[in-house]
């Protein structure tokens, strides 16, 4: 198994369970939602299925347009979360015992970018940093 496989399966777990739990356990989500998004019941349970679909997109060994689809939505809906990542943050922060602190918040606003390339890389829709460069 390649690296890049293994991170392909690891990633397509982490966006099922993350689904999952969206589905099953939305207040946690609904918590976080910044006041502006519309309907927030309906975003954090299509989120949930975003992320099933993209990690079953994601897994399935037979079509490389199918995986890359899947890469490039997974990257965009990982950007497209990070303002309830930061609005939890922000919420946290303002409390008086900062809930889960800086040592989870900035780990978290740090890897986002990571996550959006590595959903990128894993699934092959970018080679960037690691293709084969000319003599």
């Amino acid at each position: 198994m390649t690296v890049r496989l293994g991170l392909r399966w690891l990633l397509a777990a982490l966006y099922a369970i993350a689904g999952w739990f969206h589905l099953t356990a939305p207040a946690t989500f609904l918590k976080i939602m910044p006041g502006w998004v519309p309907i927030p019941e309906a975003v954090v349970w299509w989120t949930g299925i975003a992320e099933f679909a993209g990690a079953a997109a994601l897994a399935q060994p037979a079509s490389l347009r199918l995986r890359q689809a899947a890469g490039i939505a997974l990257a965009l809906y990982a950007l497209c979360v990070w303002p309830a990542n930061i609005h939890h943050m922000m919420l946290d922060m303002a409390r008086p015992d900062h809930g889960w602190g800086l040592g989870y918040h900035l780990p978290r606003m740090a890897l986002q970018p990571v996550l959006i390339w590595l959903a990128l890389w894993a699934s092959e829709a970018i080679d960037w940093p690691f293709r084969n460069r000319p003599a």
